[in-house]
Parts: structure tokens; sequence; C-alpha cells
């Protein structure tokens, strides 16, 4: 179904009434410097107004609302804390934005069988130091895990540093409660650890960016927390030597917690952008931080060991070891500020691409040669042990019409190469809005006919985030677009 402003109807007076019946006056908000707050997100800087913000607080409240919404063809779209890089929450044909902020309660923790039951308001970094007092781990931790929800981390199935060694929120979410657009309310599985019921909806919700259902309770499955970590840093004079050691410390049957890449720029722009001091030596080009955790610190060092032979082998310059909370945390806050302070610098597009990790030396000679061909410079860090690197084009003293002109021709060449490496273009940050018009590069139409067909069983009127995954573009045009 081809889908624009057309295709729904602008909230009335009537809507506007029925919603204040549902949800009260004050979760109903229509005045401009609202619409203007929940219009836009993290993704460069769009913006598209909804016409109404809605912020239930129940099943309920949620059920009633997609029924009247469908039965009218008002658009929604679903909105966590407004920290996505993709565009998935924004409200791009109007209608509805519905927030899951009043759904922010931890509802049960299960100690016995280490699983937690959370609404999808609940602030990341809350939710894991609430378990983590109890001697219980949620280790998926986005960036901006601070401040993120976990009902967005669900719609994208985000990553972070330790998804790594332990997975993104995909393998850690065992159920959950989801309102349909029709306002049908549904549990995707089961509270079990094994599933093989029929077809997985639990898994197939999870990335879903909001256009299958409204997600109202997450079942989540927790670890022991581990009792202990050792934090490394090494930096190298050749950035594409620091991604090949990444691979041989797998190689030498390491599996770190985290293992980061930066490149030198990015850290120079975060340095600048937080003033916090950082050890970068002169010629350094990259850095790799690299994590170890566990219960047994003699196990813990003999890992460092080992990983620090595969790191002089591969021409590593320096390494420190923070050997203190304090220098741990002053490192993982410079990691976490990067993409923040790149964005800062100039207008940028940023790339989640996503290689096996073996490759992700190709995939940064690439992406530099891309850039030489294109006249742009680029600033890359991320998640080096699951081969996702952040890749941010920088504009800098480009004039407009150049990087108009080239911009989308330089994406399609480095999301080509990812595919060619057997990786994707995207790893955790989703498709959204911005990225949609290149998933041909990955699917074939059939493919992502498909993929249609699925999103009109659940949503069959399409109000459920219109816009988003799917481009209105051709195949073939995309396919085709650098050959012009």
């Amino acid at each position: 179904m081809k889908t624009n402003k057309d295709n729904y109807k602008k909230i009335e007076a009537g809507d506007i009434d029925f919603f204040k019946s549902t949800l009260g006056a004050d979760c109903v908000l229509n005045d401009t410097e609202s619409r203007q707050e929940y219009g836009h997100d993290q993704t460069e800087d769009f913006v598209f107004e909804p016409d109404v913000v809605l912020k239930p607080s129940s099943t309920e409240q949620v059920s009633r609302i997609l029924e009247w919404c469908n039965n009218h063809k008002i658009a929604v779209t679903a909105r966590g804390a407004g920290t996505g890089l993709s565009g998935g929450a924004l409200a791009i044909y109007g209608g509805v934005c519905l927030s899951s902020e009043r759904f922010n309660r931890i509802l049960s923790i299960d100690e016995s069988n280490f699983q937690a039951v959370v609404e999808p308001g609940v602030i990341n970094q809350v939710f894991q130091d609430t378990v983590a007092e109890k001697g219980l781990f949620y280790p998926p931790d986005p960036a901006s895990k601070g401040s993120c929800y976990m009902g967005g981390n669900v719609a994208h199935s985000s990553g972070g540093p330790r998804a790594l060694k332990y997975g993104t929120t995909k393998d850690f979410i065992l159920n959950l409660e989801v309102v349909l657009a029709d306002g049908t309310i549904i549990w995707t599985g089961a509270n079990t650890l094994k599933y093989s019921t029929g077809y997985h909806l639990t898994q197939l919700m999870v990335g879903s960016e909001g256009t299958l259902g409204f997600v109202t309770k997450i079942v989540v499955k927790l670890l022991p927390l581990p009792k202990h970590n050792l934090l490394m840093l090494a930096s190298f004079n050749d950035a594409g030597k620091a991604c090949a050691a990444v691979a041989q410390i797998f190689q030498k049957g390491i599996t770190p917690s985290a293992l980061e890449f930066m490149e030198r720029d990015a850290i120079l722009y975060t340095m600048s952008y937080t003033d916090v001091s950082h050890p970068l030596p002169d010629h350094a080009q990259a850095q790799l931080l690299i994590e170890v955790d566990g219960n047994y610190m003699e196990t813990l060092y003999k890992d460092c060991e080992i990983i620090n032979t595969v790191l002089e082998e591969a021409g590593v310059t320096n390494v420190l070891f923070a050997d203190n909370d304090f220098e741990k945390n002053k490192l993982w806050a410079l990691r976490r500020k990067i993409g923040e302070a790149v964005k800062a610098q100039s207008i940028y597009k940023e790339e989640d691409t996503v290689v096996p990790r073996a490759y992700l030396p190709e995939l940064l000679t690439g992406v530099k040669n891309i850039g030489r061909k294109y006249g742009f410079a680029s600033a890359c860090y991320g998640h080096a042990g699951d081969g996702n690197l952040h890749v941010n084009i920088l504009k800098g003293n480009l004039d407009s019409e150049t990087w108009d002109k080239t911009i989308k021709k330089a994406i399609v060449e480095i999301f080509e190469l990812c595919k060619s490496l057997g990786g994707t273009i995207s790893g955790e940050h989703g498709i959204g809005l911005v990225q949609q018009e290149f998933m041909p590069i990955m699917f074939s139409q059939y493919e992502l006919d498909l993929m249609r067909g699925i999103k009109n069983v659940f949503d069959p009127n399409g109000i459920m985030n219109p816009g988003k995954i799917f481009s209105e573009i051709s195949h073939q045009s995309v396919v085709n677009s650098n050959e012009s």
C-alpha cells in the first residue's frame, strides 16, 4: 500500500474529545510547543510535528486509542524517549504521537527465574541499576542508556558495547504484550527460555519499529551479575591494524565483554566537546577499548595477558589498564559521548554499518576510499567486536550543491561495500525514515514485498508508524542509482 499524508484523516475536534474522554485532558497535548517538542528526535535536524500527542498509561487506554484511530484512518507514531537516530519516532504524516513515557514501571523482578516484567517507558539504565542491586544483569546498553526507553530498545533491537558477548535486545526478550492496530491485545509468546510453538511472534515484533503494534509489557531475561571487570585502552598508529587486531583476539579464544573502536578524529572531537581529558598519544590514529568481565580475577588477568600479546603482535604502540572505577567510568564516558560530539561538529550523515568482524579492516579502508572519491571526511567509531562501525560522514567545508549531489551516491557505495563483505546497512539503529530508500540494496523486490505482506496482515489500514522501513522509491532506481 502506498502511503502519503492524503491517505490519513486529519485530527478533528471530535477526535480530540474522544482522546480526552479516554485519557483525561492533561494527557492530550495539541498546543504548538508540545507538537514541536515531540516533532523531532536525535535524527539529524528533521522535524515533523504530530497533530496531537497522547500519553496513555494502561494497555486498555492504548487499545481504545488504536481502535479509534484504525476506524477513522488516523496515522499513529509510537514514541519512546526520542533518542533514535533513524527517524523512527517522527510523525511524518502528522496524526497521533503515542508516547510511552507514562508506562514507566518495573512491574516485577523474578529472582528465582532470572526474569523481569517492565513497561516500555522504563529507562534502560534505571532498569539495569535496579536489577544489579539484586545481583542480576541486563546487558544491552546503548550509548543513550541513561535516557533511552526499554520500549524503544525493543523497537530497534538495540545493542551497545556489551552486545558483543551477550547479544542485542532481541536475545533478552522472552514475551511481549502488544496492542495491534485494531485495538486487539495479544501476548506474543511465553515466559520461557525455549520456544518452538508456531511462528515466533516475539522475535517478529522486536526490531519492527512500531510498524506492527504498540508494546505495553516486556518480559525480559536476566543473567547473574558478573563480579569483576578489567578495562584496557590500546593505541595504534595505523587504524587498519587496530581493526585487524579485533578478529585476532577472538581467534585466540577470548571473548571480551566489550571491544570498541575509536578513530583519532572522533576522539579529538569528543575531547573538545566534553572538555574531558583522555590518554591519546600524539601519533595514535585509533584506539581500542577492551573490557573483559567474569567472576574470577585470576581468569580475567590471564585473558588480558593473552589480549596484550595479540595487540603487540598486531602493532600496538601503547596499552593502558584502567585499574579503578573512576578511570573506567571516564573512558566509558568519552566513548558514549562520541556520537553526540561528532554531531556537533558539522552537518553529517551517520551510517550504522555492520560486517563480519574479520572484514572490519576492508570496511574501514573502503569508507576512506569512498570519502576521498567524493571529497568528504569521516569520523568512524563503534562496536568493533561485532563488526558494527558507525560511519559519520561530515559535510565540513563541502559546498551545499556538491554535498546534496554526491552524498546519496557515496552512501549507496558504502552500503554496497557492506553487502559485498557479507554485512548489512544497519546493525542497531534501525531503518526508520532515513535508511528506507536503501533497503533495495539488501533485498530483492520479492523479499521486500514479503515484508510488506507481513505488515499488511498486522496493520491492513497502514496506520502504525506509516512511512517507515519501506520506501515507495522503485527497487531498480536505488539499485542502479550509481550508474548515472
